[in-house]
């Protein structure tokens, strides 16, 4: 099959898709690789690399012409949406609960849509295409670097001449897979670093990496399903924030990693907490977005200083500030997937497959994750939408 890669279009997304070193597999697998021209340019990929690989670079009205199956890393604009045509397999991380008004527009269209989003985290077959955790691990790495570059102080302790430096006192909130690699990263800087998490079974692996795992009077149990921490209920939440405002402000940076998918990410850093923080802290946020952030006074993209003089950081899409190891590790998960669903050179959709069904969002014209009808449920009724 014509298998195409597009070049991505979004503010600040130097990603993309398939490095040339990925080629190989997909050629051997039978398929045809189209690569539209510049797609590599933003992670100093030129498309003399693609060509040498193997690849055919091709105009952008030639690549959606041709390819039976695009990928991408964001989802398409508008404007790319409509260049798809039915039959065609679009695959990328297409953020289906975030948009389901753009997965009702490609089933209208015939589009089969596939996001690396839903990709089942807690099965082991499928830990090669988790495309949401080696993004999430870049993320965590560069979240720490943004962060001490923005400190005024040394992280490690240093003693000279001059005097002593204490090492900075860092807390991870959040340990999923961007929480343990920012624990590794302020860790090998010299930082002591603390870790919380509402998932007792996650202390173990906080430790295992050299963190001090905090443990609130308050603790509740919050592990939730496909290894995301379940969402608090608000009366959790109350009991947790008042003890978890005294742990952050006794820190010199504070980094959150807390997300929920499709939802607004869970308040960690109220506005006290910061309140009480010394002048010259750090937060970043990582989960901050248009639908908020882990920490009440994020500004989405935007780096502010508080009265009381804490910087508040909230970079957008962390991994695409390094975009040739984002880019290559992308370009592993969404070709192991792509190698899962190929049958004697044909992409085949098979939703009673254990990884190909889940990741299925759009089908033969309909909407087939059961998650994103229910998102368009309301809408249909004449409520208000997602």
């Amino acid at each position: 099959m014509k298998v195409g890669v597009a070049r991505e279009t979004a503010p600040g997304e130097r990603r993309v898709a398939l490095v040339p070193e990925a080629l190989g597999r997909l050629v051997s697998a039978g398929h045809e690789i189209l690569v539209e021209a510049g797609a590599g340019a933003g992670c100093f990929l030129p498309d003399e690399a693609y060509a040498e690989a193997g690849a055919t670079v091709v105009a952008t009205d030639e690549l959606y012409a041709r390819a039976e199956v695009v990928l991408r890393v964001q989802k398409p604009s508008a404007e790319e949406a409509a260049r798809l045509r039915s039959g065609q397999i679009l695959i990328g991380l297409l953020q289906p609960l975030l948009d389901p008004a753009l997965m009702a527009s490609l089933a209208e269209r015939g589009v089969t849509a596939v996001s690396l989003d839903l990709i089942p985290r807690t099965l082991s077959r499928a830990q090669s295409m988790d495309a949401l955790s080696s993004q999430a691990n870049i993320g965590g790495y560069k979240a720490v670097l943004l962060a001490a570059n923005a400190f005024g102080r040394y992280f490690p302790l240093l003693t000279t001449a001059a005097g002593t430096a204490k090492p900075a006192n860092v807390l991870i909130l959040g340990v999923g897979v961007a929480g343990l690699q920012a624990i590794g990263t302020a860790r090998r800087l010299g930082a002591v670093v603390r870790a919380y998490d509402v998932r007792p079974e996650t202390k173990e692996q906080a430790e295992s990496l050299g963190a001090q795992f905090v443990t609130l009077k308050t603790a509740i149990d919050a592990t939730g399903a496909g290894g995301y921490a379940r969402e608090l209920t608000p009366e959790e939440r109350a009991a947790q924030q008042a003890e978890l405002n005294d742990v952050v402000a006794a820190h010199d940076v504070v980094i959150t990693t807390a997300q929920v998918p499709g939802r607004k990410p869970p308040v960690l850093v109220t506005a006290a907490a910061v309140a009480k923080m010394k002048p010259g802290s750090v937060i970043l946020d990582m989960a901050a977005s248009a639908l908020g952030g882990n920490c009440e006074l994020s500004k989405p993209g935007e780096t502010i200083v508080t009265e009381n003089g804490v910087t508040i950081l909230a970079p957008e899409n962390l991994p695409a500030q390094m975009p040739m190891s984002a880019s290559q590790f992308y370009a592993r998960n969404i070709s192991a997937l792509l190698l899962h669903m190929t049958k004697d050179g044909t992409v085949t959709i098979d939703l009673s497959d254990e990884i190909t069904g889940p990741v299925t969002v759009t089908h033969g014209g309909q909407i087939v994750a059961e998650a994103v009808r229910k998102l368009l449920e309301p809408a249909a009724a004449g409520g208000t939408g997602a």
